[in-house]
């Protein structure tokens, strides 16, 4: 029943986000459609750990801070390394050992790898990631285990 609420209340908080309208029939309907969307997705038991991971709400707001800055010192490596003459590129594929103990947090580690430029995710098997790299710096910075160790804390002890 959390699950519901909370999909019902962020639903609709992101519609008024949207919108941007705040006439008292607007948001009537907005409401509506929220709960006629949540009703329908309760229906079908859409409603899950991994479909509105709540129980990870406070640790990934700890985490995307970290996560932005990362992809913004990807985009200046990858930047530099296009930009210069001599081109720095030195293509590795990586196959890495993930330390998450749920799919869901399999996934939010082979995406955050993916939204870091200059690093894609090219394969999620079990324990498995195979990454491919840009260049050297950006493989370095996988293998140091850091991004691992940080979407292992998110999961947390469930």
């Amino acid at each position: 029943m959390l699950r519901t609420l909370s999909l019902g209340f962020f639903m609709f908080v992101l519609w008024l986000l949207l919108s941007g309208h705040s006439e008292p029939l607007l948001i009537i309907l907005g409401v509506a459609s929220c709960v006629a969307v949540v009703y329908l997705s309760r229906r079908m038991d859409l409603i899950d750990h991994e479909g509105h991971p709540i129980h990870l709400s406070w640790r990934v707001l700890l985490y995307w801070p970290w996560l932005l800055w990362e992809i913004v010192k990807a985009n200046v490596d990858v930047g530099r390394t296009i930009l210069r003459r001599e081109m720095p590129i030195a293509l590795r594929v990586l196959n890495l050992k993930t330390t998450q103990r749920t799919e869901l947090g399999r996934v939010i580690y082979a995406n955050s790898i993916t939204l870091t430029p200059g690093t894609v995710t090219i394969a999620l098997e079990g324990e498995d990631v195979a990454v491919h790299a840009l260049t050297t710096g950006g493989a370095e910075g996988l293998e140091t285990g850091d991004m691992d160790r940080r979407v292992t804390a998110i999961e947390g002890s469930e």
